[in-house]
């Protein structure tokens, strides 16, 4: 998908959930929302969720497709890698990516956005995972970015 095709869908879709947010203050229900839409306007999401930091250990809280890894290995992988340098990652080939953790060999590219609370604290990933090489770009990181953000208030 060509880049402006690409953003004007994620301004749709960014819309839709400014509307659809404000139906629930309840955390869970606003990110299975995000997911959701998410997943099923995006062709190329293969895997797309949330990990939360519990206890230090990055655990899968809601998500659509495959079934996921529950707990990811400390210090490995792109979501912790996101973690670690407190910013979003897109990764072109998971496969090259050092320290990758693979839960579904199918996936090919993946991007991570950090959550932050209202202090700016990280709290989690949203983590999307593509079966394609080199799906995600700077459009998908400003876009997914933008979203994480409806979630903290």
């Amino acid at each position: 998908m060509d880049k402006k095709k690409k953003a004007a869908r994620y301004s749709r879709i960014y819309d839709q959930l400014t509307s659809l947010l404000k139906k629930s203050s309840n955390p869970l229900a606003r990110k299975a929302t995000v997911i959701a839409v998410l997943h099923h306007k995006m062709e190329y999401f293969f895997w797309t969720g949330f990990y939360m930091l519990v206890d230090d250990e990055l655990t899968v809280e809601m998500y659509q497709g495959p079934v996921a890894c529950q707990v990811l290995a400390k210090d490995r992988g792109v979501c912790r890698a996101a973690i670690n340098q407190q910013k979003t990652l897109v990764v072109e080939n998971v496969e090259e990516f050092p320290g990758h953790i693979a839960c579904d060999s199918r996936s090919k590219s993946e991007i991570v956005i950090p959550l932050r609370n209202s202090f700016g604290e990280i709290t989690g990933v949203l983590d999307v995972d593509s079966k394609d090489l080199a799906s995600f770009d700077e459009v998908d990181a400003e876009w997914l970015e933008k979203i994480c953000k409806l979630l903290i208030g």
